[in-house]
């Protein structure tokens, strides 16, 4: 291997919650290697990044929102970031960290400027906007001299759409960092560990005692931010056609709303949220429990990267229903570990959701198969060596 240890590295996401979700454990594996240095707009765990990846990080004033003068700040302050620390090389994800970090690496001389694309926002987007959020891309294509899609489908789109002519190269068999197949374990929640009373411990049944959820439950989950974009408002028509035909069927629900970015329709955020026969139990930090306590993921979501929440399914266990869309179509192949139906049409979601409910038996076969494709393809280790041999082949 080339001597490239304590070369300065800079990962970039817009938030926090990017660096300790995205890029967990991988930022102490390259600590090995290079001086990194997490940057992302502190929404409270930060710190916490820092001292379990053993990096440095630093605040910055990056927003998601389009913003003129909040953008310009940004971009302001990693210039200045920038110039002062000198790295060998940034590397970005998330769309507007992305951008901003590819302009102001550009301007203060970086040698090395990587944007790992993870979503392309402009696919759920219309009119104005569309353009606007599409040359966004373009743009931060044209400042990295390195693009690496997360996955096959993003590579696609990138081509299709002329985003960049530049190479593009999919690492190993997609994904930005892989999946723990030791922590996403089923075998983890076990009865012994159940001490004491604590919540979301233990057994199957334990968990669902704790969630008011019976051992003859269907039980759907979903993982997410809780808005249109992921399908919410088709999710919320099924449930609705499952309580009219009197099933036993619950939603589990984790994961934010987020009101003000993307509503629901009228009356569908009431309805997750306080309805009898959905679990809605909030951002959860640890969502293994929520797991081991359902039968099936439901990912109705309109666009992708490389979802990361479909590959913990699996590594834990469970088949996944989820939309023909980048990413999810990579990892889920069709009757093996799941099911796949067109994005945005309620009727073929509904459609999937009770054919699950009906072939049960079919369901424990996908489920008996869905963590070994995980374990074989998108192991978090391999990952993180892949990832690393990209820096290698870095020109001096």
């Amino acid at each position: 291997m080339k001597d490239i240890q304590r070369k300065k590295l800079i990962r970039v996401t817009t938030a926090d919650i990017s660096l300790d979700g995205l890029l967990k454990g991988q930022l102490k594996f390259l600590n090995q290697y290079f001086e990194v240095i997490g940057v992302a707009k502190d929404t409270g765990v930060l710190k916490e990044v820092s001292e379990r990846e053993g990096i440095r990080v630093v605040d910055a004033p990056l927003e998601r929102p389009i913003s003129l003068v909040n953008d310009i700040k940004g971009l302001w302050f990693l210039y200045r970031l920038f110039r002062k620390e000198k790295p060998w090389c940034v590397h970005a994800n998330t769309p507007k960290g992305s951008l901003l970090a590819m302009i102001a690496a550009w301007f203060a001389g970086v040698p090395h400027r990587i944007y790992t694309v993870t979503g392309l926002r402009y696919q759920g987007a219309h009119g104005v906007l569309r353009k606007i959020l599409k040359g966004m891309e373009v743009c931060t294509c044209f400042f990295a001299n390195k693009v690496i899609p997360e996955g096959n489908g993003v590579k696609q789109i990138l081509q299709e759409d002329h985003i960049t002519k530049k190479e593009l190269n999919v690492i190993l068999n997609g994904n930005i960092n892989g999946v723990d197949i030791d922590y996403f374990s089923p075998d983890h929640f076990t009865a012994e560990t159940r001490i004491n009373g604590k919540l979301y411990t233990g057994s199957k049944e334990d968990i669902r005692k704790d969630l008011n959820l019976s051992k003859d439950d269907f039980v759907f989950i979903f993982i997410g931010r809780i808005v249109g974009d992921k399908g919410m408002n088709e999710l919320s028509d099924s449930m609705k056609r499952f309580q009219k035909e009197d099933k036993n069927v619950k939603l589990l629900l984790v994961g934010r709303f987020e009101t003000e970015l993307d509503p629901l329709k009228s009356g569908n955020e009431d309805f997750l949220r306080n309805n009898p026969d959905v679990r809605f139990v909030g951002y959860q930090r640890d969502v293994r429990p929520f797991f081991i306590a359902a039968d099936v993921l439901v990912f109705p979501s309109y666009r992708e990267g490389f979802p990361n929440v479909v590959l913990q399914a699996g590594a834990m266990g469970l088949p996944s229903i989820v939309t023909n869309i980048n990413g999810c179509n990579e990892i889920i192949k069709e009757g093996q570990n799941g099911r796949i139906f067109p994005s945005k049409d309620a009727d073929a979601l509904f459609k999937e959701m009770n054919w699950c409910i009906e072939n049960k038996d079919f369901i424990k076969v996908m489920a008996s198969q869905s963590r070994k494709m995980i374990v074989d393809r998108y192991r978090q280790e391999e990952v993180w060596k892949a990832t690393l041999k990209e820096y290698e082949k870095l020109e001096e």
